[in-house]
């Protein structure tokens, strides 16, 4: 299936090999072999984190189609489907961080973006039929965090190409056009809607009882609509990839000597992943309300109770080989740069997606009404918005800044330092966030609250760029702190955390959107933002500092 090859002998090494010497930071071998060779699995892993971006964040976009086409469910049962599809993608990105290590880049890669057929499919066949049950939806959901869990396992294979210098590049580059999957959701899905893409074999349209959009403007009310085909879409892009990172794409022996037959690989990665569900489910049926959950437990309690969850089940459940592999990479929680790059990846990853997830429906909710007092003087949030802007052509434009500038955030850090450009974006994000908390604060009082978005927008808009930026910064951060056998667990975990913010944001602010009170979501973020500023200050910019500027 595969074979090795000592690559600094033969100068060159054969697609979909197995390559048993890699030296990235001998100049002479990286300039006449490894050049080629990593950045040709640079340009296929691009494409294939970016769909699995776009399986994980599609339910931001279609939940607000559920609610143009009339889908019966409450604006907040709609919030939980974000909510879901966010915090499974986090946890699965717990196993998805060691797995390059356990089953080596060129098996992962290829499965994992195999595996995101399942959901695709799933969720157009779920989406034909307006009658089933929020479950339905809300598996289908579940089942997209697979997407999430890849950005992992491919941060973690990248890292292992590309000498140290060039660590904030490559990894900016991946995470950055990787990121682009949400751009590129929110662009293609609305798109495709709009006609039968697979003839007879796609299913019967819908009727759109509410306007909707895309992203040249307004889409009439009466409109048929294939809200199936945001699911079904995805097969044109994902077969092809698929056999592209199986022939494409190399595993390193260095990094991952014990990953056997390509079938045992497998193994190890679907039995991983799988056990990655077991947590998610548990903290989501205690968290939700009934009649889909229990509802005992805070998004609070839930969240840790996820992670240490996937944490023992991998420990427990681990096997022979695996179980020494999972108890050396476990080392990196002795570390405290670990949990301190855990907290700024937070701010600025779990930022980006957090938001990506959140604002399409947030920006429905709260500008697509208009907001009016009774004879009571009690504010009623009920009547439509003739002047209301069209969402989808607009929440497309804040994820594509912030992965447009990802790269330009790891070439600057590269430049200057990580660390002094995540204190600059750390301060950036606690001024946005207030201003916006402001902004959505007085539209969530007017009648007219369609003045205010050009402000929203545009404040939205700086704090993706922040975010972007400081992507790139912090894993630069990471890549200089620790050696190449901790970056890339390290780089998961971080990465991983840091994804509970799709869990986090849609809740917190649907949550305050509810209470009224939709700014203290913002001002809430505003306040971790400062506390990580001073954080980063004290780890790594301050006299004494524990790393100078990394």
């Amino acid at each position: 299936m595969s074979t090795t090859t000592a690559a600094g002998a033969a100068g060159r090494a054969p697609s979909g090999a197995d390559i048993a010497d890699w030296r990235p930071e001998d100049d002479a071998f990286w300039e006449s072999t490894g050049k080629k060779i990593a950045y040709r699995n640079l340009w296929i892993s691009v494409p294939a984190l970016l769909c699995g971006f776009a399986v994980w964040g599609m339910w931001g976009i279609i939940s607000v189609q559920m609610l143009n086409l009339g889908f019966p469910f409450t604006q907040a049962e709609l919030f939980t489907l974000t909510a879901i599809a966010g915090i499974a993608g986090a946890t699965m990105r717990i196993p998805a961080s060691f797995l390059v290590r356990l089953a080596g880049g060129r098996n992962t890669i290829f499965l994992t973006t195999a595996m995101l057929l399942a959901p695709a499919i799933g969720t157009g066949i779920v989406l034909q039929h307006k009658d089933w049950p929020l479950w339905a939806f809300q598996l289908m959901a579940l089942w997209s965090g697979v997407g999430g869990g890849n950005f992992a396992s491919s941060m973690s294979n990248i890292s292992t190409f590309f000498p140290k210098r060039l660590q904030g590049t490559a990894l900016g580059l991946n995470a950055g056009l990787g990121n682009f999957g949400v751009t590129t959701m929110q662009v293609v899905i609305p798109l495709v809607m709009t006609v039968g893409l697979f003839g007879a074999f796609g299913g019967e349209p819908m009727t759109l009882v509410k306007d909707s959009g895309w992203i040249f403007g307004k889409i009439a009310a009466g409109t048929p609509t294939w809200i199936q085909n945001a699911g079904f879409a995805w097969l044109l892009s994902l077969v092809p990839l698929s056999i592209l990172c199986w022939f494409g794409m190399n595993n390193l022996k260095t990094v991952s000597p014990d990953t056997g037959h390509p079938i045992v690989a497998f193994a190890k990665i679907t039995w991983l992943y799988t056990l990655a569900f077991i947590p998610s489910i548990l903290g989501l049926y205690l968290y939700l309300p009934k009649p889909t959950g229990l509802g005992l437990i805070s998004m609070w309690v839930a969240i840790p109770l996820d992670i240490v969850a996937a944490l023992l089940i991998m420990k427990l459940a681990a096997f022979g080989p695996m179980k020494e592999n999972i108890k050396k990479q476990f080392a990196i929680f002795h570390d405290k740069h670990t949990w301190s790059m855990t907290a700024l990846y937070i701010v600025t990853f779990g930022s980006f997606i957090g938001f990506s997830m959140a604002l399409p429906l947030a920006m429905k909710v709260i500008f697509g009404v208009s907001h009016v007092q009774d004879a009571a003087g009690t504010w009623q949030h009920t009547a439509a918005n003739p002047n209301a802007p069209t969402v989808l052509a607009y929440a497309w434009i804040g994820p594509f800044v912030g992965a447009a500038v990802r790269p330009v955030g790891g070439w600057i850090s590269d430049k200057l330092g990580g660390s002094i450009v995540t204190q600059v974006i750390s301060a950036v994000m606690v001024a946005a966030s207030i201003a916006v908390g402001w902004v959505m604060q007085q539209a969530w009082h007017s009648a007219t609250p369609e003045q205010y978005f050009p402000a929203f927008l545009g404040l939205f808009i700086l704090l993706f760029a922040a975010s972007g930026i400081g992507n790139g910064s912090t894993f630069r951060t990471i890549g200089v702190i620790f050696d190449r056998a901790q970056a890339g667990p390290v780089l998961g975990w971080t990465s991983a955390v840091a994804a509970y913010g799709a869990f986090i944001a849609p809740i917190v602010i649907g949550d305050q959107i509810k209470a009224g009170t939709p700014q203290l979501a913002m001002y809430g973020f505003a306040v971790f933002y400062a506390a990580c500023l001073v954080l980063n200050w004290w780890f790594y910019l301050r006299r004494n500092a524990y790393v100078k500027n990394p």
